[in-house]
């Protein structure tokens, strides 16, 4: 079995992730990456008035488990999973399992609640994307939500970026329109679509996110994420 391309990768992966524009973005901080994550998924639930401390949560791809160590007091169950042994060697606090096929996800039918997928899809060969969208959806109980969380394609800045990071060599941006089109063909119904990471760190943490939470409809912010809810 070939080793998976992310496990040459971890030992260096936040060196490999640095570039200077992102480095004064974050405040040399990438940690802000994921707490942005971390809020936008808190806005969510509280919403929709939903408690998310009665939910299972996975996180697809999710490395070295930042983003679900970041939610793992929000949750009933937080769980990740990642195809790269090396990449979840330094997830600490968090349920993971390794995804020895990258196609099938390592857990039972109807399990969860909630599944992120945060920046998995550029990585994914777009003819591949949707059947990854429907076995997310067998994990997932009815009722239950997807996030795909994704590089903004629209924002030149993020492109930028991208093309000049290592890790992301393979990389084929995913539009918000066709991530609202996988969930659709996939049997979801999307509920929201939102653009962030407008403002750096040391404005953000300033009182910044009442701002960027006014612009959130406009497709210029670094990432987006669209949030679809599984059929019955």
């Amino acid at each position: 079995m070939t080793q998976p391309e992310f496990d040459h990768y971890s030992p260096s992966y936040e060196e490999l992730l640095k570039d200077p524009i992102r480095d004064r973005f974050a405040g040399n901080e990438s940690r802000f990456f994921h707490e942005r994550k971390r809020d936008l998924i808190r806005h969510y639930f509280r919403m929709r008035r939903m408690d998310s401390h009665r939910l299972q949560y996975l996180d697809i791809g999710c490395g070295k488990g930042e983003l679900a160590s970041l939610l793992s007091k929000d949750f009933q169950r937080v769980a990740g999973c990642d195809p790269s042994s090396g990449m979840l060697s330094f997830a600490k606090d968090v349920e993971t399992r390794i995804q020895d096929d990258p196609a099938i996800i390592p857990f039972g039918a109807e399990e969860f609640d909630f599944v992120t997928a945060v920046c998995v899809y550029h990585h994914i060969p777009p003819v591949a994307r949707l059947a990854m969208t429907r076995e997310i959806g067998r994990v997932l109980k009815p009722g239950g939500t997807l996030a795909i969380i994704e590089h903004n394609p629209y924002n030149p800045v993020t492109r930028r970026i991208v093309s000049r990071t290592p890790v992301d060599a393979d990389a084929i941006l995913l539009k918000p329109a066709e991530a609202k089109g996988l969930m659709e063909s996939a049997g979801f119904a999307p509920q929201s679509l939102q653009y962030f990471l407008f403002l750096p760190r040391s404005i953000y943490f300033m009182g910044g996110d009442l701002l960027e939470a006014a612009f959130r409809w406009m497709p210029l912010g670094g990432q987006y994420a669209v949030f679809a809810t599984r059929k019955n």
